[in-house]
């Protein structure tokens, strides 16, 4: 399942539907502004957003890993807010990795529990309430930045250099729940995430439309010891973009004999991972799956799927630190 607008943002459709479609996304937009006028919860403690202006993935959740990793290094205390999208649980709770199964509190969630401690709540201001009472020292709030519920003291705009903003048009004629200048007017910082080639391409796109402090990274493999040249693998993902995945393991040297695209959030059956297994065998591959994948596998096939774990690297933290030090967030590990 395509990211809503997806197939406007792409080559493969005509221009000419986006265009007729853009009435109903400035109808979209203006649903959109008239409710983030309503007021919010203004927490006592630092609030971050880490957001998008548009649907899909834009690498949100490797942001909130590497920015949680960042504070917890500087003594603070860090607790995540998340909607716990596909799962069923309204919250506010708190995750616990070894209890909950990503159908009860989301996939991200999950993954992000072995790392922070980790609020799911449908009405994201209860979560960060239940987040400030568990003594957080700072909020990192998963998506949401079109949500009113809670005033962040900081949103960090998160976009893939190689999408950038796609068309720039709004839901259904492109992937943008606001436009572009609203959105950034909003925000505080701007994050690019994407090889070379692609900050290049987004710079010489938007590069014009910006004009807050932005930092630029990129998803690099973690070194778990796994070497993956020559691997024969069954790839499978349902991220926002699967292709992203299967070239990072082919640029590893993996020889990815089949690639399976799912569903972003697309559960894991058990006819499903049999089906792929059995494919596997018959070519003498391994499965292979991305971390957010990995934790919406069943607990009986976490040891038959190998996963390829990435992590953000940002080229220079300078901008956010100057902005953590603003909320009161020491920049520096402390004497």
């Amino acid at each position: 399942m395509r990211a809503p607008g997806y197939w406007f943002t792409s080559p493969e459709r005509p221009g000419l539907v986006a265009q007729l479609l853009t009435p109903l996304g400035w109808l979209y937009g203006l649903a959109t502004a008239r409710r983030l006028r309503r007021p919010g919860y203004r927490a006592g403690v630092p609030v971050i957003c880490i957001g998008n202006l548009g649907a899909g993935g834009a690498g949100k959740t490797p942001t909130v890993i590497a920015l949680g990793q960042r504070l917890m290094a500087r003594g603070q205390a860090v607790h995540v807010v998340s909607r716990g999208y596909g799962g069923s649980l309204t919250g506010p709770v708190l995750v616990e990795e070894r209890r909950h199964t990503a159908a009860e509190v989301g996939d991200e969630p999950l993954l992000l529990s072995s790392m922070l401690p980790v609020w799911v709540s449908r009405d994201r201001a209860a979560g960060v309430r239940a987040a400030e009472a568990a003594g957080a020292g700072v909020i990192l709030m998963d998506d949401g930045f079109q949500n009113p519920s809670v005033k962040p003291a900081l949103s960090v705009v998160v976009v893939d250099a190689a999408r950038g903003f796609g068309n720039g048009r709004m839901i259904p004629a492109g992937p943008l729940r606001e436009p572009v200048s609203v959105g950034l007017a909003r925000a505080d910082m701007v994050l690019a995430i994407g090889d070379p080639a692609a900050q290049a391409k987004f710079w010489a796109e938007w590069g014009e439309k910006i004009t807050l402090p932005v930092l630029t990274g990129a998803l690099q493999p973690l070194a778990t010891g796994m070497d993956w040249q020559g691997t024969r693998a069954l790839a499978f993902a349902g991220i926002a973009d699967p292709a992203r995945f299967f070239a990072t393991l082919r640029g590893l040297g993996a020889d990815v004999l089949r690639a399976e695209a799912l569903a972003d959030h697309e559960p894991l059956s058990e006819a499903l991972l049999r089906r792929l297994e059995g494919e596997a065998q018959a070519v003498g591959a391994e499965m292979v799956t991305t971390e957010k994948d990995a934790a919406r596998l069943p607990r009986a096939w976490l040891a038959k799927v190998l996963v390829l774990v990435v992590r953000l690297e940002v080229e220079d933290w300078t901008p956010l630190d100057q902005a953590l030090l603003r909320l009161g967030l020491p920049a520096a590990n402390p004497a």
